[in-house]
């Protein structure tokens, strides 16, 4: 195989990036990021990769959950820990009901930037740069705001510090003790229709916790404090770029941006300039696969990011949409087979069943969602497969961005709160509605 370098992307067709007039501007803002410290670190980096690789075998499931795309006006304690809580309570639904170790990864501190289909919008007469995410430009739609600005990305630097630091401060300050986790109770749960099983679920924990205590097994340092990993599109090359760098500890290239890095569906060319970056870095990687790819794009995509085989390294996210995804995913899971590489299948049931309603609210249907994570799990058993974690976009607010759920919100109640400026994520009690949908789930 070819050398690789941090910049030899730059060789190759860079998709969905984004044009910067002022390009000694953008390079003086890289020349900045690359001077600043890291986000994440190489040892975090490799202990995620022998829990993926554990997974892949068997033992443990991920998840993975967060905003479609951040905003740098989230980065505020109540946003940052909500949407921690719900993940932990995920977790807890899963640990409890799977009898496994569950590997929690955000889709935060760096999911500023998303793909668009277009570079330019156009509204009337004015045609304007499509906003590309908080990395890049503004939401707004004027010409000040849409124009690229690489400040920005000096910027998401320090937003994603930021969320990092409160983040590492509760998961190590007792935040997320196991030992009380009632404490992790959202103020609304009360209201939640799933609230009488979570109770259970809790109870059932604690009971647990108590019995270890007094035959002297509890290991307060462990049960005190979560691992919890980070990740996002790495669809901005040249913000990779800069935060990608060597350690004294281990060899190799480290993206330190985030703990895993993935691949969308509208940059996975075995020959482009993401593939190209993403080879070269040690960290474990996601691929997102969808309809329309081919096993022999498939082939291609792993043999070429992953040559050596090696475990925790490959994460395959599918997504289809319930009404493809038995269709799309069984020729999928045997061209990995044949392969023999140790991937770990995750399904994203969100992108797939994304749809507008006749009043312009683009939305999700929990039951297609449901249906979707059903019958991954089914299809992979009968393949003599193992759907080994999810991925969802969620928050732990109380929007109102997807129909139905136990509640049974409909069109009307979109307009309550609809919040999100690119993708409909779930609401705190839908998705735990989900984790309490999987764990009824047999594994294998």
């Amino acid at each position: 195989m070819d050398e690789w370098s941090p910049d030899s992307w730059r060789s190759r067709q860079a998709l969905q990036q984004p044009i910067y007039p002022d390009v000694a501007a953008l390079e003086a803002a890289l020349g900045e990021l690359r001077e600043l410290p890291p986000l994440v670190t190489s040892w975090e980096i490799h202990a995620l990769k022998r829990q993926l690789a554990a997974a892949a075998m068997g033992d443990g499931f991920l998840l993975q959950g967060g905003d479609c795309a951040e905003d740098f006006a989230d980065c505020r304690a109540e946003i940052i820990a909500n949407k921690l809580k719900i993940l932990l309570q995920m977790s807890l639904v899963l640990v409890q009901g799977l009898r496994q170790r569950v590997i929690r990864v955000g889709r935060i501190a760096g999911q500023y930037t998303k793909p668009r289909s277009a570079d330019l919008e156009t509204r009337g007469d004015v045609s304007l740069p499509s906003y590309r995410g908080d990395l890049v430009n503004g939401p707004e739609f004027t010409p000040a705001a849409r124009t690229p600005d690489p400040r920005r990305l000096l910027l998401g630097h320090g937003r994603a510090a930021l969320t990092l630091n409160f983040i590492r401060a509760l998961s190590g300050g007792g935040f997320a003790d196991l030992h009380h986790p009632e404490n992790w109770d959202l103020s609304f749960m009360a209201h939640s229709p799933s609230a009488q099983e979570y109770s259970k679920v809790v109870e059932s924990l604690g009971e647990s916790l108590r019995f270890m205590r007094v035959v002297g097994c509890d290991q307060a340092g462990e049960l005190g404090r979560v691992q919890f990993f980070t990740s996002h599109e790495a669809l901005h090359l040249h913000y990779e770029q800069a935060l990608t760098r060597q350690v004294r500890r281990f060899p190799g290239w480290f993206d330190l941006s985030a703990h895993l890095p993935w691949i969308g569906l509208r940059t996975a060319d075995p020959d482009g300039a993401h593939v190209e970056f993403m080879r070269g870095i040690v960290n474990p990687i996601g691929i997102k696969v969808g309809g329309g790819l081919s096993p022999a794009r498939l082939e291609a995509l792993i043999t070429r990011l992953d040559p050596a085989r090696e475990p925790g390294r490959l994460v395959l996210i599918h997504r289809f949409g319930a009404a493809h995804i038995e269709r799309e995913l069984p020729h999928l899971i045997e061209t990995v087979q044949g392969l023999g590489n140790p991937v770990l299948w995750v399904c994203d049931p969100m992108h797939g069943n994304t749809e507008s309603t006749a009043s312009g609210y683009k939305t999700r249907r929990f039951e297609k969602i449901l249906t979707e994570l059903n019958l991954a799990f089914a299809i992979h058993r009968a393949q003599g497969s193992r759907l080994g974690g999810v991925h969802f976009e969620l928050t732990g607010d109380d929007v109102t961005e997807c129909l139905g759920g136990a509640r049974g919100l409909g069109e009307i109640d979109l307009e309550r709160a609809y919040r999100t400026q690119v993708d409909p994520r779930l609401n705190y009690e839908q998705a735990l509605e989900m984790a309490m949908a999987i764990v009824r789930q047999p594994l294998d």
